[in-house]
């Protein structure tokens, strides 16, 4: 019994953090489609896939248009009325530009 316990929370675990970490590869190629330099996009889907869920992610998958530089798509993502999406796009922009996130120094 003890077993099938252990067995269950371990699946559980691993299923809690899957989903962002699939989502890593995708939010960071959007990130690069943007206009955001590798690194940063890198960085910064690091951060994000950690703090935003699924359906806040797959709203950032889904901007488009021409590519632009880091302060240009901080305000696009404004534009989606999303407070805690801002908040953590914004906070990931600045720590991953300015090198000051951990992400940044791997």
């Amino acid at each position: 019994m003890a077993r099938c316990v252990t067995v269950v929370a371990i699946a559980l675990m691993v299923a809690s953090c899957a989903p962002s970490k699939l989502a890593y590869g995708k939010v960071r190629s959007a990130l690069v489609d943007a206009g955001l330099s590798d690194s940063n996009a890198a960085c910064m889907a690091e951060r994000m896939t950690d703090r935003l869920s699924i359906g806040q992610l797959k709203r950032l998958q889904a901007l488009q248009g021409v590519k632009r530089g880091l302060a240009d798509y901080v305000a696009t993502v404004k534009r989606l009325g999303d407070a805690e999406l801002l908040g953590v796009t914004t906070s990931a922009a600045a720590l991953c530009a300015s090198g000051l996130a951990p992400e940044k120094r791997r």
